[in-house]
């Protein structure tokens, strides 16, 4: 099962992200494949073939406003946290949205790549921008130039995933993540991711100095007070939703 991304699958996806934003009560996202074998192989090419030969302009970088966007690796305002569970090969579009997740756990028979310039392509749905960004510069240059394969254990040695789990302990594996995201302050995890997120192009000063919408709200909420107050009475927090 190659799981692969056509535009019905984008719908859908699209839909699904949209539901798990506007729901409160929806903290933690885990993306992964159907079946054992495949994550996701990326794109359809047969349906990229189908609208090549109809005359439909292919596009570069993003999804080009087509329908089923705006895509997870285009959801830069996104700040619930989403764990990629990589059952299988993440190729291609399948390696983009496991770039686009803040936490992955992999199989230990899952490979990476992005063999898109042997196709005469370029991972335009941020592998080319993400890639350098998350791996040493000559090693993501290394995977990105050639097509070449990287292994579970050389994604995780080069921090690319955060596990690498037997098949038989990756469910577990994923739910002990979950359960520790889901443990946390919901409006501290957001304000946390968006200050990572969009303060990694920006100086120190710079990054101390902007505005995160998301930590206005954690700094106002009831969570700010519960936290040390649990903590002090030594009972377990009782966090309430953002909105």
């Amino acid at each position: 099962m190659s799981n692969a991304l056509d535009l019905d699958a984008h719908r859908q996806l699209c839909r699904l992200l949209d539901e798990f934003e506007a729901d409160d009560e929806q903290w933690v996202a885990v993306l992964t494949g159907a079946g054992d074998r495949c994550f996701c192989a990326g794109q359809d090419l047969k349906e990229l073939a189908a609208r090549n030969r109809s005359g439909i302009q292919p596009t570069s970088l993003g999804s080009g406003g087509v329908s089923g966007s705006p895509r997870l690796t285009e959801r830069f305002g996104l700040t619930k946290p989403i764990v990629a569970r990589v059952n299988g090969h993440a190729i291609g579009g399948g390696l983009e949205l496991v770039l686009a997740c803040d936490i992955a756990v992999a199989v230990d028979h899952a490979t990476f790549a992005l063999p898109e310039v042997k196709l005469g392509l370029v991972a335009g749905a941020g592998g080319a921008i993400r890639l350098p960004r998350q791996l040493p510069p000559k090693v993501a240059l290394g995977h990105l130039l050639t097509g070449r394969p990287m292994t579970a254990t050389e994604a995780h040695r080069h921090g690319l995933v955060n596990d690498v789990v037997a098949a038989t302990d990756l469910d577990a594996c994923v739910e002990a993540w979950v359960t520790d995201l889901v443990a946390c302050s919901p409006v501290a995890v957001r304000a946390a991711k968006e200050i990572a997120t969009r303060s990694r192009e920006l100086s120190l000063e710079e990054a101390f100095a902007a505005r995160y919408p998301w930590e206005e709200k954690r700094r106002t909420s009831p969570d700010a007070l519960e936290g040390p107050a649990a903590f002090v009475e030594r009972r377990a927090p009782r966090w309430q939703n953002p909105s």
